[in-house]
């Protein structure tokens, strides 16, 4: 644990914010540094390639998964909220600030998408709404540029979130322009984002088709989706764990008795069913885009722990669920020693599994894994402040 001295120039140990802010800025050095490139060589251009060690040209030309870069903005967003607070960059003065990488990350999406923010995944959409949203308080706060940018990004794909969340199926948010699969994936996040710019009526009428159509009675969690197929309704009743975080955020976000007591339910109901048998972690759901889930749902029970409105037993359920998860991930975690073609620090996908046993050497480590770790200890040093 690092310490710092005392006037008497004996150690003592340092605080639980200063232990969970180093961890958060070894993540975020770890991910940057190792995974941040700057798109085809251009100057001013950044962007997280898929994996380490990177596979040539099929990392420049092959999938590059636009909402992966934008949970890579949110992360970037918290480092900076971390840095104004701090007024200390998390990677030396020599090098751009957290805000700074991640304004660049968000034009450079633009380019990588040939030069547009629209594609045809309306949850990936959102998620980048979502964080360019961050990204422009942050900017307010900071007084840095891009500010205009930001408010045409959330403009351009207000228009799309609009479109697809139509009367079909009785409400919610298609998922994609093939406009046959409603599900949590998307209506849950274009929920929250509609809350967070003052589209109240629309984030409660997307809620309330989430709470009739795909919350478990028994299980209190949010079942994936409605999709049609040969004209006919089906339901997919799989449940995932980053489902359930941003219709947590929505619920805070709105407020009021009824979503906040389901709020606190939710919560509830995430500490029974979602976490490893015998413990107070999060479980993980592998790596590809599950190496995302834990992270994002950590994101928003981190809000829940802070919300003086839910009772305490609910906080105090949230906070241990984040703290248990982060300290698990980085308890797990493999430092690589200098090796160049490894991060620094290797986070296991799986918070309880190490990830010398995940990631041993030789294999290939995924962003999406490594942003989930950073994503966790952010969270963690929310609560710690």
């Amino acid at each position: 644990m690092p310490t710092e001295s005392t006037p008497a120039g004996q150690q003592q140990p340092a605080t639980e914010a200063a232990v969970w802010a180093m961890r958060a800025d070894e993540a975020a050095r770890s991910v940057t540094r190792a995974f941040g490139r700057r798109l085809f060589f251009l100057p001013g251009t950044h962007i997280g390639i898929v994996c380490i060690p990177s596979r040539g040209f099929r990392s420049v030309f092959g999938p590059w998964h636009y909402w992966w870069q934008a949970h890579y903005v949110d992360c970037l967003v918290d480092t900076g909220r971390r840095e104004l607070a701090t007024r200390t960059k998390f990677d030396g003065d020599s090098r751009p600030s957290a805000g700074r990488l991640a304004s660049r990350l968000v034009t450079t999406i633009r380019l990588r998408n040939f030069f547009r923010f629209v594609n045809d995944y309306y949850d990936d959409m959102a998620w980048l709404a979502l964080s360019t949203l961050r990204l422009e308080q942050l900017a307010k706060e900071t007084r840095k540029p891009g500010r205009r940018r930001n408010a045409y990004v959330q403009k351009s794909l207000t228009l799309q979130f609009d479109s697809a969340s139509t009367d079909d199926l009785g409400g919610g948010t298609f998922w994609s322009t093939k406009r046959d699969f409603k599900n949590t994936p998307a209506t849950a996040p274009a929920a929250l984002y509609f809350a967070r710019t003052d589209h109240r009526e629309r984030a409660q009428a997307l809620v309330n088709w989430l709470n009739s159509k795909l919350l478990h009675p028994q299980r209190g969690l949010y079942l994936d989706g409605l999709r049609i197929r040969n004209g006919e309704i089906v339901l997919e009743d799989a449940v995932y764990t980053y489902n359930q975080g941003p219709i947590l955020g929505a619920l805070l976000e709105l407020g009021g008795e009824e979503n906040l007591d389901r709020a606190a339910q939710l919560v509830e109901a995430i500490a029974r069913e979602l976490t490893v048998p015998g413990t107070q972690v999060i479980h993980g759901d592998g790596t590809g885009d599950g190496g995302l889930f834990t992270g994002i749902l950590i994101r928003y029970l981190a809000l829940a722990a802070k919300d003086q409105r839910l009772p305490e037993a609910t906080r105090e359920t949230a906070e241990v669920l984040v703290v248990s998860t982060a300290k698990a991930f980085w308890d797990g975690r493999w430092k690589a020693d200098g090796d160049p073609q490894r991060p620094s620090v290797v986070f296991s996908p799986s918070p309880l599994r190490p990830a010398t046993e995940t990631y041993p050497t030789g294999t290939v480590v995924e962003l999406s894994t490594q942003l989930q770790a950073w994503m966790a200890l952010e969270a963690a040093a929310t609560l710690a402040t």
